[in-house]
C-alpha cells in the first residue's frame, strides 16, 4: 500500500479493539501491560506485552554561546556512564510538564530558564513500552542560589555537568560517543533548529496529545 507522498508525513493515533487487557507486572514507577487486541476483523487477536510509562520531560539549556548542559550519569541495565541532557518522569500529580522540565533542569544541573520552547516531541521505545517524551529548549540560563539547590541521592549523587558547544554534541552523537535516545534527539533536534534561529520552535504551552498516562 502506498500513500500519496504529497501529503505530509504525520503519525496519526490508530484505534485497535482490545479484546483483554491485564497487568503482568505492577511496580513502583512503571508496569507491564499485557493487551490482546483486533488488528484487522476477521484475523485473530494479537497478544503484545508492553511497559505502561507515567511519561518523562527532558531539556536541552542552551546558553549565550551556543553550548548545552549536558550531564554524566551512571545508567545501571546498561552498565555504564551515559552523556545525557537533564530528564526525568512525569511523576508529580497536577504538575504541568514544562514546571516538570524546570524542576528536573533545577534538581539535576542547579540551573532556571527565563524562556521555554518545545523542541520535540518523541516515543522513547513504541515497540516495547507507550513512554512519551517531551523535549524542551530552555534559553535565559541563570544558577539556582546555593542555599535552595536539590539535594541529590542515588545515582543522582554522582551527576557531573559539563557545558559543550551545540556543534561538538553533535558530532559526539555522529560518532557513536553519546548514546542516550533523549540526548540524540534533542541535540540534533536543537541542532536543526538553530538554522532558523529556533523560529520554527512551538510555545512550551503546546498541546501533547501523544502523552496518554
Amino acid at each position: 500500500m502506498s500513500l500519496d507522498q504529497r501529503l505530509p508525513v504525520c503519525d496519526e493515533t490508530s484505534q485497535r479493539h482490545i479484546v483483554e487487557s491485564s497487568v503482568s507486572f505492577e511496580g513502583h514507577i512503571w508496569s507491564v501491560v499485557s493487551d490482546s487486541f483486533l488488528l484487522n476483523a476477521g484475523q485473530n487477536p494479537l497478544t503484545r506485552e508492553y511497559i505502561e510509562h507515567p511519561g518523562a520531560v527532558a531539556v536541552v539549556a542552551l546558553n549565550d554561546t551556543s553550548e548545552i548542559l549536558m550531564i554524566r550519569q551512571y545508567r545501571h541495565p546498561v552498565r555504564m556512564n551515559l552523556w545525557e541532557i537533564p530528564a526525568g518522569l512525569l511523576d508529580v500529580d497536577g504538575e504541568d510538564y514544562q514546571s516538570a522540565a524546570a524542576r528536573e533542569l533545577a534538581e539535576e544541573a542547579d540551573l532556571t530558564a527565563g524562556r521555554w520552547n518545545v523542541l520535540t516531541d518523541m516515543f522513547n521505545s513504541p515497540g516495547s513500552s507507550n513512554e512519551a517524551i517531551r523535549i524542551y529548549l530552555a534559553r535565559g540560563i541563570t544558577e539556582v542560589p546555593k542555599a535552595e539547590r536539590h539535594t541529590r541521592t542515588g545515582e543522582e549523587s554522582e551527576i557531573e555537568v559539563l557545558w559543550v558547544p551545540l556543534n561538538d554534541a553533535v558530532a559526539g552523537v555522529l560518532a557513536g560517543r553519546i548514546h542516550n535516545a533523549t540526548a540524540v534527539a534533542g541535540i540534533l533536534a536543537a541542532a536543526a533548529a538553530s538554522g532558523t534561529d529556533f523560529a520554527a520552535l512551538r510555545g512550551a504551552e503546546a498541546l501533547w496529545p501523544e502523552h496518554r498516562s
